[in-house]
């Protein structure tokens, strides 16, 4: 059930992404809780297209070791289920109230932030000097 929950509002946050940048001009000064969660729908999908510019840049950079490329996507599968679970668990925590939606929202671009960082420090960057491939994500 909590997989389709997080099915569902992922869904949401895909379409309704066109439709909350524009209706969303000032994600600083939003008070309902559309506008809020217009907004954290806007930061997801920013986190999303930034994590996908890294695990393509770290398939390209190892595509010299098929086993590794293979073990990235293979974490990156499993992490994406712990996300599923765990932001799903927060979601259950706050679903009697309106603020349920952004909180789930807010947990899954925390993580997603966090395992960009991953993905870039262990395939991204040199044990040496050599600027890594990417810059650090924010």
């Amino acid at each position: 059930m909590k997989k389709r929950m997080l099915l569902a509002l992922s869904a949401f946050a895909f379409t309704a992404t066109a439709i909350a940048e524009e209706a969303v001009s000032d994600c600083d000064n939003a008070v309902s809780t559309r506008q809020i969660n217009d907004c954290a729908i806007i930061k997801l999908n920013s986190a999303k297209a930034e994590l996908s510019k890294y695990l393509e840049a770290s398939f390209e950079r190892n595509s010299y070791d098929s086993e590794l490329v293979k073990a990235i996507k293979t974490a990156q599968n499993d992490w994406q289920t712990y996300v599923d679970s765990h932001c799903g668990s927060i979601y259950t925590k706050w679903r009697e109230g309106t603020i349920r939606d952004v909180m789930a929202i807010s947990c899954e671009t925390k993580l997603t932030r966090q395992r960009t960082y991953e993905v870039w420090a262990h395939f991204l960057t040199y044990m040496d000097s050599t600027p890594p491939v990417l810059p650090e994500p924010k």
